[in-house]
């Protein structure tokens, strides 16, 4: 490292260490420096040896000097991360050896620690500044935008995503139910992450919220406060809905609903940045556990899900049954009720095949909302179409969504199935229409 390079290391840990103490004027020369040097410095700096009190505060500079960066920027702080904070290939190769020589427990956890990239460190280290937990996560998103263009960052965020899933441990999460009277930068935020239905202004979040029929629960986490990291919306209803528009557009209950099912028709992931890191299922499992006790009267669990991939994936298929279908479905049968009841049988046919049997990555089903519902241990219950006729459910699905049921006392062993043996339970519908 050149000297320049030194002095100004040296320089600027004496700067965060005099703004701490008052000097402000003498540190203006060191923090001036453009934000994309502050930033590797700081994360340099970090690395090296200093008393925690420093060790704060520079990572407090880091992450405020990172805020300033821009896309291209923050493409090159990935790449320095990548380069400068990786693994010692020499430290590893003798640390293994020392373990093949003596594989006991200490020569174990010095393999450990060869092994794992000083990236980890760092990240631990950056998130000991006030609120750095949440820019983490943040600055994670920024790292999957910088991904599509250079893939080589993937090994960053394998430790993004392995101290992410420690942190946002289910141990730490807690559930609050949301009603009109949670705070409004709560309330604010909810209308911002909702991706699924979205709402139409405060009035129509005052109606997801309203206590006679509707319930709203949250995951938040103590080190990001306010910020709900995923909530679902439930519908109290009588039997199970088979489109949307009726759950949306309901008008106000005026009194408790007289409800045998709960519907859970909203699901939104808010940080994108905890891609990858999944309570949904934990989510789900207590909202059910939550109002079994508050209404007795449920007796059954059901989500009315949209079936994102549908459409892409029949754009794909070339038998003609796939085929005959898409070609049927450019046409008018929005506005002609006697033409979706003609199709209404080839859509059951080829949905249920592509729900069932349509497959992605690694064996798993090729729809994300199928694997979501299906690892937590549901069934794929039921089809419905038309059942969704906003522009954004016909691009995706054609208007086709799916109830998934979820019956308490089968959730193990479907998720157990489904983990083991890829086992896509379904009902009877769907049975019935993979025969056509």
């Amino acid at each position: 490292m050149g000297k320049q390079r030194l002095g100004f290391l040296s320089d600027f840990v004496e700067a965060i260490t005099r703004r701490k103490r008052g000097g402000e004027a003498e540190t203006l020369k060191a923090l001036a420096r453009p934000a994309s040097e502050r930033a590797r410095v700081a994360c340099t700096v970090l690395m090296g040896r200093i008393g925690d009190a420093a060790r704060v505060a520079v990572a407090e500079q880091a992450l405020s000097a990172y805020a300033e960066l821009d896309a291209d920027q923050r493409a090159d702080f990935f790449r320095a991360m990548r380069d400068d904070h990786g693994v010692d290939a020499d430290a590893i190769r003798a640390a293994y050896a020392a373990w093949d020589a003596t594989p006991d427990a200490a020569r174990v956890a010095n393999l450990f620690e060869a092994v794992e990239p000083a990236r980890q460190t760092l990240l631990r280290r950056l998130n000991m500044a006030p609120g750095a937990t949440l820019q983490l996560v943040r600055m994670r998103q920024d790292l999957l935008a910088a991904m599509r263009a250079d893939p080589d960052l993937a090994a960053i965020d394998a430790d993004f995503a392995h101290l992410l899933a420690s942190w946002f441990n289910r141990g730490f999460l807690t559930m609050r139910r949301i009603d009109w009277n949670a705070p409004a930068a709560i309330l604010e935020k909810l209308m911002e992450y909702e991706s699924v239905h979205q709402m139409q202004g405060w009035p129509d979040l005052k109606r997801r919220l309203a206590d006679n029929d509707r319930r709203l629960y949250a995951f938040f986490h103590p080190a990001t406060g306010d910020e709900p990291l995923i909530f679902v919306e439930v519908a109290l209803t009588q039997g199970v809905p088979d489109a949307i528009a009726p759950i949306l557009t309901a008008p106000d209950a005026r009194e408790p609903a007289a409800a045998d099912t709960a519907v859970f028709y909203s699901i939104n992931n808010s940080l994108a940045g905890l891609k990858g890191v999944s309570f949904g299922n934990f989510l789900i499992k207590q909202v059910v556990a939550v109002l079994s006790a508050e209404l007795p009267d449920l007796r059954t669990f059901v989500t009315l899900s949209p079936v994102p991939g549908f459409a892409a994936w029949l754009a794909d298929q070339q038998d003609a049954p796939a085929v005959a279908l898409r070609e049927a479905l450019s046409g008018d049968w929005q506005t002609d009720p006697g033409a979706a009841e003609a199709l209404h049988p080839q859509v059951m046919a080829v949905a249920a095949r592509y729900i069932v049997q349509a497959k992605g990555r690694g064996g798993a089903p090729a729809d994300p909302v199928a694997r979501f519902h299906l690892g937590n241990g549901a069934c794929a219950h039921r089809l419905n179409w038309p059942a969704d006729l906003s522009p954004g459910a016909l691009a995706s699905a054609h208007g086709l969504m799916i109830n998934y049921l979820y019956e308490l006392d089968r959730i193990e062993d479907r998720h157990e199935a489904f983990v083991r043996d890829g086992t896509v339970a379904h009902g009877a519908q769907l049975a019935d229409a993979l025969k056509t």
